[in-house]
């Protein structure tokens, strides 16, 4: 109040003239350099106050891990006061079904849960709404034959919407896991999974997914399925068709008025009791069901908090845009996360190509993403500009919010914001205040370049299923890329040796291993599997390789066994596809290469020299010694056009096959060291000596 009144007093020039002769007694000033003067001390107080303060970090960014007994591969968080791990952040949130009851308690008849029809605005269910429902579905389920303990399964398969939480809370509301499915597992591991889970009773969203389900019924395939909830209304033939083969089929509405009918009080889950299997859908055999407790959940969403409690508190005003699988961790620990603190989450209408008009209607503030999503807004920013005057102005304000990010400040309102990149900013709805990318690694040009250009805080997170969803995170503040930030403070993460790969965790590298009360139990009624995944010490083995860099962050930069992620988030097991292509007549070796940060893959094929010269005569007429084969474009474009009809009869994905090829006329060796002495590839090696023709392959599709 007081320097605005000063402001005032500097309109009348004898009352700058006083006070500046007060300042300045010696010097002769007369009206019109006293109104300069003037002018600058305005200007320059009015900056003193407004200008951009840069955010505090939680702790030293030069030291943002700690090493646990001394041992500089094994680390924690700088954010906890010893070694002890984080088990929850608030004194009355210790499961999932307890923070849902705190943004119950904070919000009340608030909105929760919302969605829209299309070219509508977005419609809201309460939260007093939502928990009532829960606990009238769950009553109806307990009617329906369900037992209110952890052993009771209920399986959902359905797309993001409303029904899908209040079903989840449901089973939290009387103790009972949930088991969710989705369409890309295919039918074959969904029959795995009722039969695995013993399923009675799974919820559907629509008829033609309930039917799905039905036919493996009918084949005597899944012989615990007795009830089929749909959110939406079916056929009496559908109906007729499950009486037929023992399925009850009745529509959610109806098992919410059973409950209303038998009303039971809750029964609150503990929080080592199983909250959700979450089934990895994997590369190679059947799925496995990470057994996630409510203890898990809660360690993992408090960590986030704990990070994030002096630069980021999430408003009950707050909304999240619920597009990614809530079939997958990550997704449901943001939800988790917005519903400890009473704030809102908005459903997309379920067709991804209508997400940015859901942004632009919902206008979230938080905002959670993939790589594969932020690759494509990056590549539209840059698409869109196409004079070079706009493009040197559009890359001039993003090296200038850059140096600003460099300094710890984070905002939306500087003149490059008004003059660039508000129409940016605006397609996602104008509100952002917070986005968080995991699931895949993200190019650190595309994060610099997008932490700058929407003006809020980009957040990276490593992990996976089995630690529930994140054991590293970025630390506020810290707005460097290429690397995944810090641990959290739920838990440890320690590198150890991988011999075979030259990874040495005295050199800071080797395989992220992860402990603490966000590790899963291990896998449902699989030991094999479970005992490979977690020791005898209760270490997580990632199968990741990472690297501890100087300021206590984690890099990921290998994977110890032969699968690995594409940008879009889908798991690629190169030797299974390498295994199809050798069935093609003209090639000898193979190699399959992808890289994380791209969404194809790319190979290496030695063609066989005892065929291929007869075999491009007759293919396509071409003529030449071997080595001037392997070297033609045509003759290479034949081999891959054959490798991908070889790949499609095998059943290969899409994402599975390989876009482009280079050709190499000597085969791997034991003596060349591309094969080990029992002729395995030596896929680092191979990667090693490869590297430029790898990075040429996806820099030409690039352009």
């Amino acid at each position: 109040m007081q320097f605005h009144e000063w402001l005032r007093s500097l309109r009348s020039s004898a009352g700058l003239k006083e006070d500046l002769r007060n300042f300045l007694p010696s010097l002769p000033l007369s009206s019109s350099s006293l109104l300069g003067l003037g002018a600058v001390a305005s200007l320059t107080a009015y900056w003193l106050v407004t200008r951009p303060r840069p955010m505090l970090p939680p702790c030293d960014l030069q030291a943002q891990s700690v090493a646990v007994e001394g041992d500089p591969s094994c680390r924690r968080s700088a954010l906890l006061q010893d070694d002890t791990l984080l088990d929850f952040y608030y004194e009355d949130t210790k499961t999932a079904y307890d923070m849902f009851q705190r943004g119950l308690r904070i919000a009340g008849n608030g909105p929760c849960l919302g969605f829209r029809e299309p070219g509508e605005p977005y419609q809201w269910i309460s939260y007093t709404e939502v928990a009532e429902q829960a606990q009238l579905l769950g009553s109806g389920l307990l009617a329906k034959g369900c037992q209110p303990n952890p052993q009771q399964f209920v399986g959902i398969f359905a797309r993001n919407r409303p029904e899908w939480i209040i079903s989840e809370l449901a089973c939290y509301t009387y103790s009972m896991a949930l088991v969710p499915l989705y369409e890309t597992l295919g039918l074959d591991a969904m029959v795995h999974i009722i039969n695995l889970a013993e399923m009675s009773v799974v919820i559907c969203d629509q008829e033609e997914k309930a039917v799905s389900l039905l036919e493996n019924k009918e084949k005597g395939v899944t012989p615990t399925l007795s009830c089929l909830v749909l959110f939406s209304d079916f056929s009496e033939d559908f109906a007729e068709r499950a009486r037929s083969c023992g399925v009850e089929v009745v529509k959610l509405a109806e098992v919410t008025d059973l409950g209303r009918q038998n009303l039971k009080d809750p029964v609150p889950p503990q929080p080592e009791d199983l909250a959700v299997v979450c089934f990895t859908s994997g590369t190679t055999g059947k799925p496995k069901g990470a057994m996630i407790t409510h203890g898990n959940i809660a360690s993992n969403t408090s960590s986030v908090i704990k990070i994030l409690e002096g630069s980021f508190v999430i408003r009950q005003e707050d909304v999240s845009i619920s597009y990614l699988p809530l079939a997958h961790m990550f997704e449901r620990m943001i939800q988790v996360s917005m519903f400890c603190h009473g704030a809102r989450v908005g459903f997309y209408q379920g067709d991804i190509s209508l997400l940015m008009d859901d942004i632009k209607t919902l206008k979230p503030t938080f905002f959670p993403v993939v790589p594969r999503l932020l690759n494509r807004i990056y590549d539209k920013i840059l698409s869109s500009v196409t004079s070079p005057l706009r493009r040197a102005l559009l890359h001039y304000a993003v090296r200038r919010k850059q140096a600003e990010l460099s300094s710890g400040v984070v905002r939306n309102n500087s003149w490059w914001d008004k003059l660039v990149f508000n129409r940016i900013q605006a397609s996602l709805g104008g509100n952002l205040r917070f986005a968080l990318t995991a699931s895949a690694p993200i190019s650190p040009t595309v994060l610099s370049f997008l932490r700058a250009t929407l003006g809020c805080l980009i957040f990276e997170g490593y992990g996976q299923t089995e630690c529930t969803a994140g054991c590293t995170f970025s630390m506020p503040g810290d707005w460097s890329a290429g690397h995944v930030g810090a641990p959290l403070p739920c838990a440890m993460v320690k590198l150890v040796d991988i011999p075979d790969m030259n990874y040495y965790a005295k050199n800071g590298e080797g395989e992220i291993c992860i402990r603490g009360p966000s590790v899963f139990r291990g896998y449902l009624r699989d030991t094999e599997r479970t005992a490979e995944a977690l020791d005898s010490d209760g270490w997580l083995h990632s199968g990741d390789v990472g690297q501890w860099l100087p300021n206590g962050t984690l890099r990921i930069v290998d994977r110890k066994k032969h699968i690995f992620k594409l940008s879009q988030g889908e798991y690629i097991a190169p030797e299974k596809i390498e295994n199809v292509y050798m069935r093609c007549i003209p090639v000898l070796q193979v190699f399959v290469h992808g890289d994380s940060l791209q969404s194809y893959l790319i190979g290496i094929v030695v063609p066989d020299p005892e065929v291929l010269v007869d075999w491009a005569k007759k293919r396509g007429g071409f003529v030449g010694s071997y080595k001037e084969l392997c070297q033609n474009p045509d003759v290479k474009k034949a081999i891959l056009e054959d490798m991908s009809e070889v790949g499609k009869e095998a059943g290969l994905k899409s994402f599975e096959q390989v876009k482009d090829l280079h050709l190499h006329p000597e085969m791997f060796s034991i003596a060349n060291g591309l094969l080990t002495p029992t002729l395995k590839s030596r896929r680092i090696d191979i990667r090693r000596v490869f590297q430029e023709q790898l990075s040429n392959m996806y820099s030409k599709k690039a352009i």
